[in-house]
């Protein structure tokens, strides 16, 4: 589906203008886990366009300072910003685009065949996953199937040598690309020929946008036989820092609101590919 179909179709508003992004940071959505316009708790029978899910993967426990099996952790694991970096911005995209948002997340286990009721996935912190066999050909069998998962919050060569144990378990033999500013995710329905580097939020407190030794951000990805990007990487950089912080008005406006469009973006890309 060409650009301007995709645009045409999902009738997007606010394509070039930061104005809504800053309502955010004004306090738009209150304080807390429980001050978001819209909210409820979920209901499964709701149909929607699209659905926030996050992966609540297990963890090595030798690997950096985990605890194992599938607990939350302070600091890292798959709960990391949770559940207001994903609140956020699910909140903005039905602010900012006509998208059929549900206005709350999905937890999803690489245990379960939900898994495949749900097209769009997010796993944050991904240097400390891991998968055992039936768990590993589930997420395969996902991504093969039309899956499409993001990975976000890793940083520095230590970590993407972790992260890579775990995704290597899933997706064997396929090869991990650069992406080149040209391609069509970054371009789908906002033009980001500019992106920086989206730094987490201790940001605030250090001025630095990068963490241990990831001084450069990456765009990467890992494509199907056919070209369709089954997982984007986001490495070196903090996109879900970025959507929970939105109405800090310590943290940069100019972060967030390339964070909310390159996570629209990547809403787009699978629902048109």
């Amino acid at each position: 589906m060409t650009k301007s179909l995709a645009r045409g179709l999902l009738l997007l508003l606010f394509v070039g203008s930061g104005a809504t992004l800053l309502a955010l940071q004004q306090g738009y959505y209150g304080g807390g886990y429980g001050g978001y316009r819209g909210y409820r708790e979920g209901n499964e029978e709701q149909k929607d366009e699209f659905a926030f899910a996050r992966l609540r993967y297990p963890i090595r426990m030798a690997s950096y300072g985990g605890f194992g099996d599938f607990g939350m952790f302070r600091n890292g694991g798959w709960s990391e910003d949770y559940p207001r970096a994903d609140r956020q911005f699910v909140q903005g995209v039905l602010r900012l685009t006509r998208i059929d948002a549900r206005p709350y997340q999905e937890v999803i286990d690489p245990d379960s065949d939900e898994i495949f009721n749900w097209p769009w996935l997010y796993a944050v912190n991904v240097a400390n996953w891991d998968f055992n066999d039936e768990q590993a050909k589930r997420m395969r069998n996902y991504l093969q199937r039309g899956g499409f998962l993001i990975v976000d919050s890793f940083h520095g060569a230590a970590a993407w040598a972790s992260f890579m144990i775990g995704m290597r378990k899933i997706l064997p033999d396929r090869p991990i690309e650069d992406l080149p500013p040209g391609d069509i995710i970054f371009h789908i329905l906002y033009d980001l020929d500019q992106k920086p580097q989206v730094p987490g939020y201790q940001y605030i407190y250090t001025g630095r946008t990068y963490e241990n030794d990831g001084i450069y951000p990456e765009w990467k990805a890992i494509r199907d036989e056919n070209g369709r990007i089954m997982v984007a990487i986001c490495f070196n950089m903090h996109i879900g820092d970025a959507w929970e912080h939105a109405d800090d008005p310590r943290y940069p406006e100019r972060f967030s609101s390339f964070a909310y469009r390159m996570g629209i973006n990547y809403i787009i890309y699978p629902m048109t590919h």
